[in-house]
């Protein structure tokens, strides 16, 4: 049980009429709680009412839930390491909920249905220039129109989407999929401009009258990796592979390819490659697999598609022969350090896949800006950089380098800027308490297996058709009946049943119940038995 909690830190509401009623020391009351897989969004979707409006068979409710937050359902569904399930207190009684899959399943469906968002509010009449189309600056476009603000992003590619077009390879996320959840942020009153490369920042914003801007630039320059090679045309960054890929080139890679780094790159990298006709694709990583950077689902499909892994290994040097690398070994603090010893690796190309830097040398002539080798030194809860007006967010700035955390970035970063064209100051929002899986109480749930998205074959992944195939719409409302609901009354009768004294009033359907604290003892046998932890124990002194 936990610690009784002060009732003076709750409205008097709260409270009733407990003065009249039985002698005691404490006393139950109703409250909302945050479930973990909310707490680990990093796009901060309400996933948790979302899952219910399904549970309840209201799809387009549920996707106009999620679309509050997340401008792209279908591309996060397929894209999103989901976090959230990590967090899910489901996972420690069966299985995490798929929430991704019930996200793709929603985004799919809107793309099917031609949903559109909800109208803006009226023009403020501010005008806000965003740099860089990728889920950053997309994503803070679409929540600063949601404002009411003018939104221009300006990017320098010939199509939108940044990383996920050019990074996420089309097994992953199909462009269709992606085409069309941008070209309804487009039908949202979106200007893109593409094929503009910014060079003067300050410049821009004068011109265009922009009252604020966003950057983010994503980290779409590979980092320099300094290898001796006696051919330079077999080295190749993973970020130009990728990008000649998605544009439909066909580079000529020959039989046998490394790849030389442990991040998730590194598995496209390796997996392209394999499409491209390598028979065989090699990733070479300094350290051991347990210390790859690399989702593991990442490195299993690599691995099932028959991508060989090389741990513990360096390229020294590319030769005649092929590639020569340094055997390494972790040393007592876990380093990985040289031993001396050397082996041939036969390749006719090598990708380095070392990691990326975002390309922000166009910021360093704005006096004032901040950066940390070549990302920009920023506000963290703002956004906002040492120049007043001036934010930026997703991979130019430090922190994960995800889709997900880049929409995040966007989403908070427009209400910054909203805040600062206002002249108000942020407002920092106080999250409920975390509410954990030794806090609920599950006699109300059985154990159900989770539903899995089919895959395509292994034998069939010879092209870039998409893999995952997402949830049928009966799978995806069975998935959203698992959530637990942590924290968040579901309206069991649990505690109506319980209650000894007569003191729980139910006010019907959606709205759930309350005390009658005349008739409550504070006895605390709701509290024991709610199945969810939305009730919780207070000094009544």
């Amino acid at each position: 049980m936990s610690e009784p909690r002060d009732i003076t830190a709750l409205p008097d509401l709260a409270r009733g009429s407990a003065s009249a009623g039985p002698i005691r020391t404490r006393m139950p009351v109703y409250l909302d709680f945050l479930p973990p897989c909310n707490n680990a969004c990093p796009a901060g979707e309400n996933i948790q009412e979302y899952l219910r409006l399904v549970k309840e068979g209201q799809p387009h409710e549920a996707w106009l839930e999620l679309v509050k937050n997340n401008p792209f359902p279908a591309i996060h569904g397929r894209v999103c390491y989901h976090t959230c399930e990590n967090a899910c207190n489901r996972g420690f009684l069966d299985e995490a909920i798929s929430i991704h899959g019930v996200e793709r399943y929603l985004g799919d469906l809107a793309l099917a249905e031609g949903w559109t968002f909800p109208d803006p509010p009226p023009a403020t009449g501010f005008r806000v220039l965003v740099i860089g189309a990728g889920p950053a600056g997309l994503s803070a476009a679409y929540h600063l129109t949601r404002l009411g603000h003018s939104v221009e992003v300006r990017d320098g590619a010939d199509e939108p989407g940044g990383m996920m077009r050019y990074g996420i390879p089309e097994y992953r996320l199909p462009r269709d999929v992606l085409d069309a959840e941008i070209d309804r942020l487009k039908q949202y009153g979106v200007t893109i401009t593409l094929d503009h490369s910014v060079k003067d920042l300050l410049a821009e914003q004068a011109e265009g009258r922009f009252d604020a801007v966003f950057v983010g630039i994503g980290a779409g320059r590979s980092k320099h990796v300094d290898i001796p090679s006696m051919d330079a045309s077999r080295l190749v960054d993973a970020v130009t592979f990728l990008h000649d890929v998605a544009e439909g080139e066909h580079p000529v890679i020959g039989r046998r390819v490394a790849i030389y780094g442990g991040g998730n790159t590194a598995m496209d990298a390796a997996r392209v490659a394999k499409r491209l006709g390598a028979e065989e694709s090699i990733v070479i990583y300094r350290r051991t697999e347990a210390q790859m950077p690399a989702h593991a689902d990442e490195r299993a499909e690599a691995k099932a598609e028959g991508v060989d892994m090389q741990w513990l290994r360096t390229i020294q040097e590319v030769d005649e022969a092929g590639v020569k690398v340094e055997i390494m070994e972790l040393d007592d603090k876990g380093r990985a350090v040289g031993t001396g010893r050397f082996e041939e690796l036969v390749a006719d190309t090598v990708i380095l896949a070392v990691g990326q830097d975002p390309d922000s040398n166009f910021l360093r002539r704005i006096p004032g800006i901040r950066f940390d080798n070549d990302v920009v030194k920023v506000d963290p809860q703002t956004l906002m950089t040492d120049v007043p007006g001036i934010f930026a967010g997703g991979d130019v700035v430090p922190g994960d380098r995800t889709v997900t955390t880049g929409v995040g970035h966007g989403k908070r970063a427009a209400r910054m800027i909203d805040a600062f064209l206002y002249s108000r100051r942020p407002v920092d929002h106080v999250k409920h308490p975390l509410v954990q899986y030794d806090m609920l109480h599950l006699w109300y749930f059985g154990d159900h297996d989770r539903r899995k998205q089919s895959e395509l074959d292994i034998a069939e992944r010879t092209g870039f058709q998409e893999i995952v195939r997402g949830l049928e719409p009966e799978e995806a409302t069975y998935e959203a009946t698992r959530c637990l609901s942590c924290g968040n009354c579901i309206e069991c009768d649990g505690c109506l049943g319980s209650c000894p004294e007569d003191a729980v009033i139910k006010l019907g359907k959606g709205l759930r119940y309350r005390y009658n604290y005349e008739k409550c003892t504070g006895c605390a046998e709701c509290y024991e038995q709610c199945p969810v932890h939305a009730i919780d124990m207070i000094s009544e002194h």
